[in-house]
């Protein structure tokens, strides 16, 4: 039986170079030949889990934080270039013009690799190479902090929802938000989807949508809150700037709220899109000391 995954492979192989297709290959045998733990994730998992196949030259493969340094000097090992480029989130290995992406969190610091992963991925084939793709509850929770002026990823998570609602494991992907707030953005989502297919609302879960609605009912500050926190930054890294550097909030990112240094978040901010973020964040910085 042909699935998207398979699908999605074959679209690979008509529109990738062949060496590129065997770089990828050979990333997935390394990693499987020294022991390091993988996950495939990407256009392959979304394919998987949508039915819609897309073009995509990014190729993407999930490890544990504990296993990052062990994916990038596996891949040094075969000569290839390796590099660091957001060290609390995502580094790559390349060959030629061609790359691979090697992630263990989200950038925002919220979506971190763990053992659920590896416990709920699903078997397939990339590239006729045999894998285990990211859960889809997991590929939920990671998008739907996806928020950017340039990047929104709120239409892959609604079409994930429409697609496998009724074989997600709700009372994960539930917990999977119950940190710092986040039950709000699932919230947000699961309304959308109403919004975008009111035909198909009652995909939802009832249960879902009646616990979500209770705990908005019940939900009141708590005296220990901070009245500054901006979580925005958890969302997009530069478009709440202005209210990081000039209002007076704090970032949620920042530990021991979020997961982030001081340091990551400065470097995670200078380097976002070329849109005016970056004069804007140096701007705001400088007025801010």
């Amino acid at each position: 039986m042909t699935t998207a995954t398979d699908t999605a492979s074959e679209t690979s192989r008509n529109a990738l170079a062949p060496e590129t297709i065997e770089f990828y290959r050979e990333a997935m045998q390394a990693l499987e030949n020294a022991h390091v733990p993988f996950l495939v994730g990407g256009a392959y998992a979304f394919a998987r889990y949508t039915g819609i196949v897309r073009y995509t030259k990014d190729f993407d493969i999930f490890v544990r934080p504990a296993d990052f340094e062990r994916a990038l000097d596996t891949f040094t090992h075969k000569g290839w270039q390796t590099e660091r480029s957001f060290p609390h989130w995502l580094g790559k290995t390349f060959r030629g013009e061609d790359f691979v992406d090697v992630i263990f969190s989200s950038g925002n610091g919220v979506a971190r690799v763990d053992d659920l992963w590896f416990e709920h991925a699903v078997e397939g084939k990339v590239l006729d190479y045999p894998v285990r793709l990211i859960p889809a509850e997991e590929m939920i929770w990671s998008k739907s902090f996806i928020m950017e002026r340039e990047r929104f990823d709120g239409a892959d998570v609604a079409h994930v929802l429409r697609c496998r609602a009724a074989d997600l494991d709700w009372a994960r992907l539930l917990r999977r938000f119950s940190v710092n707030g986040g039950w709000r953005v699932l919230f947000a989502h699961l309304i959308l989807f109403g919004y975008i297919y009111p035909g198909d609302a009652e995909l939802i879960p009832r249960r879902v949508m009646d616990q979500l609605i209770e705990r908005l009912r019940q939900d009141a500050p708590d005296s220990e809150d901070d009245p500054l926190l901006c979580r925005g930054t958890i969302l997009s890294r530069s478009q709440y700037l202005i209210d990081i550097y000039r209002w007076g909030y704090h970032d949620a990112r920042l530990r021991p709220m979020g997961n982030l240094s001081v340091e990551e978040i400065a470097h995670w901010t200078v380097a976002a899109e070329e849109d005016g973020d970056v004069t804007q964040y140096q701007a705001l910085e400088s007025e801010n000391q």
